[in-house]
């Protein structure tokens, strides 16, 4: 792994050979998953220090944090944003761990469906970079330590998880359930106890205390305060950080006989048949939370029962956006145990009334924010909140919600296409909106410079159960083919990008390595549509988001030599129609308005 491999002083970014180093990361963190999962700790620690130091892992994470992620464009208190293919190498050159951090800016987001605000703290380019050489290797180490309910925030693992763990909890046996959040959890942890808990070698340490104690820059107050608790949300390494921090709090529940509890990052539901047991595992869940300064939120925690209902106005349990409840039922419906015995209730997992009440709010408010806009940027702006939210929930019993959103929504248009035109009839309107594809005569499309705009509707969406990860599997266990395949099964998927990866069985077609969670997958024509390509899946690909880029620059000397040689059609082609006489023994266009000399046409004889 030395930086004399890829000979930096000769070599563009560009054409580093980004295959050959992230498969050589990749083993190292594998062989750190081994060592922590074997019980050889002093083994892990070395292969994490030679990690570290790695010219490759420095490369990877710069190229993280300046190409592949979605907040590359957020800058820190340095105002720096972007980075040239120069700059990225001089970075990753002169990258390494220390003892400092420069400050953190303090964004104000706000929480969805809300009034509140949350705190966003945004590093510099440089503080992210590091960060992400050092979460590459310290996850390896407690992705071998996580317990096998945790699921937020954990490469391989996703919400979709956490509720299939949870119909996997109550699906033969109605219990109650203790739904809490915790209130505050990135900004109180206590962090003494987190870098104790950690338990790294000093070079970590220091540079984890470093961005623990970071001041906290306000940009629109001009104020800088100390930081004396918590991890800030935005930066690389906080969700390893919180999840750290949390670590343990399964295995003390299930010293409660039969107790379980399922996190997703600090929200978590808590089973159990008996109420006043699980009274009692609210009381051991304090008082663990409070050797970290962290204490439940008592506006979100309550405790209900998935079928005999305690609270006759909110039925069952919302989490992550899902309403989980049991519903009584007769005997032909019910659902059954292991013994075949009836049970009487069905469970039903459906996208909560908040949910689906912020999505149509969402699409109201975009509808009215474009009156006065075309039918294109509408479809335009529509589709992907459409498209996302209904990814999130096709995994659960959404066709019903689905069905009553597309009314909604037709309703919604239909007002916007009238109001657009009031002197005009219904008929008209509709014909000039609306039209027919297939056995469909009402898709609300257009056409608009060679390409055609369809509105998605929520009742075509089809539903994918979807699959939960296997006991504690992990992408750095070695089982390629299984996290490769499970990704063409992910819900938030859509099915064009299944396909592609059916296709190309969950590898890159650029530089032929496999997809892993987390990637950022690009959707690319294999022939640029500027080049005389087609949108058909048979001209499509798959890509990584770097992998796209060096794509592109391909693609523009293509789209060039295209365009040179359509204008030479088109001139040989007007050439070819003219009318030509023999003047004086040089070919001569006869026109309207006499005789034009041309000597140097092509193929004159």
């Amino acid at each position: 792994m030395s930086k004399t491999d890829l000979r930096v002083n000769t070599v563009e970014w560009n054409t580093i050979n980004w295959r050959k180093i992230q498969k050589t990361v990749y083993k190292m963190q594998k062989r750190i998953y081994r060592a922590y999962i074997s019980g050889d700790v002093r083994k892990g620690r070395r292969l994490q220090k030679t990690l570290i130091n790695s010219y490759y892992n420095r490369l990877l994470s710069v190229r993280k944090v300046t190409q592949d992620n979605q907040g590359k464009k957020t800058a820190g208190v340095d105002q720096v944003k972007s980075l040239t293919p120069k700059q990225r190498l001089e970075l990753a050159k002169n990258l390494k761990l220390g003892d400092k951090s420069q400050p953190i800016r303090r964004v104000w987001i706000p929480k969805p469906g809300k009034d509140e605000k949350r705190p966003l703290g945004i590093p510099v380019m440089r503080d992210r970079a590091v960060q992400a050489v050092t979460k590459a290797a310290l996850e390896p180490e407690w992705e071998a330590k996580f317990e096998g309910n945790s699921f937020g925030f954990r490469p391989g693992r996703s919400a979709h998880d956490a509720i299939e763990a949870i119909f996997n909890q109550i699906r033969f046996k109605s219990k109650f359930v203790l739904d809490a959040d915790i209130s505050k959890c990135f900004d109180q942890i206590n962090h003494q106890r987190l870098l104790a808990k950690i338990n790294t070698f000093p070079k970590i340490r220091k540079q984890i205390r470093a961005w623990l104690k970071a001041d906290i820059c306000d940009w629109f107050k001009h104020e800088r305060t100390p930081n004396h608790k918590g991890t800030p949300q935005g930066g690389v390494i906080s969700p390893l950080l919180s999840n750290i921090a949390l670590h343990g709090m399964e295995n003390r529940i299930k010293q409660v006989k039969g107790a379980s509890l399922i996190r997703y990052a600090d929200d978590f539901v808590i089973f159990h048949e008996n109420l006043d047991v699980l009274k009692q595992c609210q009381k051991i869940i304090c008082e663990w939370l409070a050797q970290f300064d962290l204490e439940l939120k008592p506006s979100k925690t309550r405790i209900v029962h998935t079928f005999n209902k305690l609270d006759d106005n909110q039925p069952g349990f919302d989490f992550l956006g899902f309403n989980i409840r049991q519903y009584k039922v007769g005997k032909y419906q019910s659902g059954k145990n292991t013994k075949g015995e009836l049970l009487g209730f069905k469970t039903i997992i459906k996208p909560s009334k908040e949910s689906v009440k912020r999505h149509y709010q969402k699409l109201s408010e975009t509808v009215k924010r474009l009156n006065a806009a075309p039918q294109s940027k509408l479809i335009k702006e529509l589709n992907p909140i459409i498209r996302g939210w209904c990814n999130y929930f096709k995994s659960v019993c959404s066709k019903e919600i689905f069905s009553e959103l597309y009314r909604l929504t037709h309703i919604r248009i239909r007002r916007w296409a009238d109001r657009r035109h009031p002197n005009k009839n219904k008929y008209w309107v509709t014909k000039k909106y609306w039209t027919t594809i297939g056995n469909d005569n009402w898709v609300f499309g257009c056409k608009y410079q060679d390409n055609t705009f369809e509105l998605i509707k929520h009742s075509k969406i089809a539903i994918a159960r979807h699959t939960k990860v296997k006991g504690e599997f992990s992408p750095y266990d070695g089982n390629t083919m299984y996290w490769a395949k499970r990704m063409k099964k992910h819900p938030e998927l859509k099915d064009s990008i299944a396909k592609m990866l059916h296709k190309q069985d969950g590898k890159c077609n650029w530089c032929k390595l496999p997809f892993q969670e987390g990637d950022v997958l690009e959707d690319d024509h294999i022939t640029a549509r500027k080049a005389g390509g087609n949108n058909s899946l048979k001209n499509r690909q798959l890509l990584h988001k770097h992998c796209h880029d060096e794509k592109t620059r391909d693609d523009l000397k293509a789209i060039k030599a295209y365009k040179q040689e359509k204008e030479w059609q088109l001139l040989t082609k007007w050439f070819d129609n003219q009318k030509w006489e023999w003047v004086d023994d040089i070919p001569t266009l006869i026109t309207g308005h006499g005789t034009h000399k041309e000597p140097e046409k092509r193929g004159a004889q």
